[in-house]
């Protein structure tokens, strides 16, 4: 297990970053298009299409061309959603790292760092929201390349992100993460993070049957101590 350390973002390192948040995406299309050939509609599509077309027109081979032909346009579907969220996160927060994450106090941009090369990120940026009571950091795009996993740097990325709160005064942490990163959602519990609800970030994902899972973690203002 090679050795690595965290440190902040610096512009040399976004290519990097990049290719990080295209990969860590694309990896969730295939578990994303397994789920879609589950869901009722899709069945129905699969099955019942072909065999209407068969009992109408009489051929086996229209059949059969209409039922592979569903495949690509369900791989399409299952791909979106990620496409997506990459070309959202590029146009918006990750346009330009250092303006959005390291030009203020309060928020920040990490790198994991292994052999020279950047194999895990975490950003974190606060909620702006003016009816909220208390002050609350977001964590935002926590990836590990998939050679490096298993290793405890998601753990350490996030707890990064959790000391840098209390280290700024914030008393709580939220984050986004998807029902089909089971993973994710699994070290976020281990660590603390309580789920609060659900929503669909795009159409693409509510036609999928994707949604985005909330988790917060509050911080304990009377003490402060290693997580």
């Amino acid at each position: 297990m090679a050795p690595y350390h965290i440190r902040k973002y610096q512009e040399s390192d976004r290519q990097w970053v990049v290719g990080l948040l295209s990969r860590g995406m694309a990896e969730h299309i295939p578990a994303t298009f397994w789920q879609l050939l589950k869901l009722p509609q899709s069945l129905l599509l699969l099955l019942g299409g072909p065999l209407a077309l068969l009992l109408v027109s009489g051929s086996w081979l229209l059949a059969l061309v209409f039922s592979l032909s569903l495949l690509p346009a369900l791989w399409f579907l299952a791909k979106k959603p990620w496409t997506e969220f990459v070309d959202m996160t590029l146009r918006t927060d990750m346009s330009d790292i250092t303006k959005s994450y390291l030009s203020e106090r309060g928020s920040c941009f990490w790198v994991a760092e292994s052999e020279e090369k950047v194999v895990g990120m975490v950003g974190a940026l606060p909620v702006d929201d003016p009816t909220l009571r208390e002050k609350r950091l977001q964590l935002f795009h926590l990836f590990v390349d998939s050679e490096h996993r298993r290793q405890g740097i998601a753990k350490a990325l996030a707890r990064t992100v959790l000391q840098f709160a209390r280290d700024q005064g914030y008393s709580e942490v939220v984050l986004d993460t998807s029902t089909i990163q089971l993973s994710a959602m699994a070290l976020y519990q281990s660590m603390g993070f309580k789920k609060t609800g659900q929503s669909f970030f795009c159409v693409w994902a509510r036609l999928v049957a994707l949604p985005t899972v909330h988790f917060i973690y509050r911080l304990p203002s009377s003490k402060v101590g290693s997580l």
